[in-house]
């Protein structure tokens, strides 16, 4: 298979774009637009879109990909590229073809930009806090099921990290693996035994936890739901360790402690609210038509 594509951030595109848009295309479409079949097949026109509020643009080859299945004969203006910060009122691009495919491959297309702009909207105000510290931000699996690349994409075009795409690339042993184990000492020799060479995740609730973790030789381990001085505790814990691991804050971010929790010293910070409480961005489509 051919390397996935590059756009202007240098963010890969997912693999599974196309199948994403023919299953999105399937669900609104199916055998045909009937509504769009009243229009002559030989009226063409111009369609602009615009955004009703500021945003950071993600989801231009969702938009391209849809419209071009529909029909191959598009043709794109783009006034802005991925990654881009806009302003209210300002026009993102204009797409000319044929008039039934503007019209059918429309909310489609606006589905993509608006829920994969509004994840990057979100990621970028919660990265933007952290600039200055060595905390970086991740995502997390609380995503629309069926979107968990695209979403995961919008993350990063925003400025954050994802942190495992799924359950198959990463452990994570949280209080019911730990319960189903035993102990943190036996999950984590357990993971090591696994013959998948992934890190070992260890979420954890106090500092006994966190030093049983760190013993235990987990990669990194999660402070969940920690107040700061809490946090201060364990990463100077964790400093003093032989094999120190990386640290990671969850729980109860928001954008108002996200600064305070990242001068604790931790390494990363997963907020699940990015990909989850997602509020879409307003947009707008006008048409002009041609005979």
């Amino acid at each position: 298979m051919a390397a996935a594509p590059l756009v202007s951030p240098g963010v890969p595109v997912p693999a599974d774009l196309p199948l994403q848009v023919d299953a999105a295309l399937a669900e609104d479409v199916r055998g045909g637009d009937l509504t769009a079949a009243l229009i002559s097949p030989e009226k063409s026109g111009r369609a602009t879109v615009i955004t009703r509020e500021a945003a950071i643009i993600c989801g231009v080859p969702y938009v391209e990909a849809v419209f071009r299945r529909v029909d191959a004969r598009v043709r794109f203006d783009w006034r802005v590229a991925e990654g881009d910060a806009v302003a209210a009122d300002q026009i993102l691009f204009s797409v000319d073809g044929p008039a039934r495919a503007l019209l059918t491959a429309e909310r489609t297309a606006l589905n993509f930009l608006q829920l994969l702009s509004g994840t990057a909207s979100a990621a970028h105000a919660y990265a933007a806090l952290l600039a200055g510290t060595r905390c970086r931000l991740l995502d997390t699996r609380k995503t629309i099921p069926g979107l968990r690349t695209a979403q995961k994409y919008a993350v990063r075009v925003g400025g954050g990290d994802n942190h495992r795409m799924g359950l198959f690339d990463g452990i994570l042993i949280k209080e019911n693996h730990i319960s189903a184990a035993g102990s943190i000492a036996r999950a984590v020799a357990a993971a090591k035994r696994s013959a998948a060479k992934v890190p070992v995740e260890v979420e954890v609730e106090d500092l006994a936890q966190l030093q049983a973790a760190i013993d235990a030789g987990a990669d990194i381990v999660m402070l969940d739901n920690f107040s700061l001085q809490a946090m201060r505790d364990g990463v100077a814990l964790n400093s003093k360790a032989k094999r120190p691991a990386k640290i990671e804050a969850s729980g109860g971010i928001t954008t108002e402690n996200i600064r305070a929790i990242a001068e604790t010293g931790v390494d990363f910070i997963s907020v699940g609210s990015i990909t989850k409480h997602i509020r879409a961005v307003d947009l707008s489509m006008r048409f002009e038509w041609r005979a």
